[in-house]
């Protein structure tokens, strides 16, 4: 079962308005006070915020500026040798800063004249039915966080660092963010659970941890793997499978480790014609359809 609130931390309001942002005991910044309350504090801006409101700016500290930075500097090293060449055009188009955080506006000021994408505020999870369909009105939520600073090119959880130089890279192209916005709409056309359950399957192992085949080797194209430096160095090892929408629908993962599983097309015209077509036309009948003969023969 898809278990999309175990990829973030979940956020509290007390009856007094209090936010908690409740760390999980293994988290790097678990025992770390300052980056708690820092936490609290940032997600409290994003609880605060509403629609047609300006975008709350978290002011960043020295600290927090350094670890963007370093994860900028080693994930752009990788980048040039393991990134398609959609994501580098993309990431060139756009320009993002990587000497300073850059708040949500800034992103979305670079990001709307390329594709009509804009960054709106998130605490942490968003159901998924939500998530998924704002991208039909390209609208991206994002989480303003910034993982600890003591292990710089590691996050448990989506922080600002995979939501910005992750997604919006891929957003900056308009290739990629048409593929997004028709992820949205599958996701608002599906009524069942189950329906929106395969089709975010389908978009976590293609724009989160997509991979392809370029002439000299596999690059990736997923936002999770381009926000990974771990990841990224491991992905080319894992068992690559055809990009078959029946098995990407129903293919089980765990974040907590590398994912030993990956779909791989030819190339990036190849996941428009397959991951965008699914996309498109997708409905409940649809999946009910792809999910059967993955029951019969289990």
């Amino acid at each position: 079962m898809f278990e999309e609130a175990q990829l973030y931390a979940p956020v509290t309001r007390s009856a007094e308005g209090d936010v908690e942002v409740h760390l999980a005991d293994d988290h790097p910044g678990a025992t770390d006070e300052v980056y708690r309350a820092r936490r609290n504090t940032i997600a409290a801006l994003a609880l605060a915020w509403h629609p047609g409101e300006p975008i709350p700016q978290a002011v960043y500290t020295e600290e927090e500026q350094e670890v963007w930075r370093v994860a900028c500097a080693h994930l752009s090293e990788l980048h040039e040798t393991l990134a398609c060449a959609e994501y580098l055009e993309g990431k060139g188009l756009l320009g993002l800063p990587e000497d300073h955080v850059p708040q949500l506006d800034d992103v979305t000021e670079l990001l709307a004249p390329l594709s009509g994408f804009r960054y709106i505020p998130a605490a942490g999870l968003v159901p998924l039915r939500d998530f998924y369909g704002s991208l039909a009105d390209r609208l991206f939520h994002s989480t303003q966080y910034i993982r600890h600073y003591s292990v710089p090119l590691y996050t448990p959880e989506p922080d600002v660092v995979h939501e910005v130089v992750g997604h919006a890279n891929c957003l900056a192209l308009p290739r990629f963010a048409a593929l997004y916005q028709v992820a949205g709409e599958a996701a608002r056309r599906v009524e069942t659970a189950e329906a929106l359950e395969f089709v975010s399957k389908v978009f976590w192992f293609s724009l989160e941890f997509g991979v392809l085949r370029e002439p000299d080797g596999v690059k990736t194209y997923g936002a999770g793997l381009l926000s990974s430096y771990g990841e990224m160095q491991e992905f080319q090892g894992a068992d690559l499978r055809p990009l078959e929408i029946g098995a990407m629908g129903v293919q089980t993962y765990d974040i907590t480790h590398y994912q030993p599983v990956l779909f791989c097309a030819d190339s990036f015209a190849h996941v428009e014609d397959v991951i965008g077509a699914f996309f498109q036309t997708v409905d409940d009948d649809a999946v009910r359809r792809y999910v059967q003969p993955a029951v019969h023969s289990a």
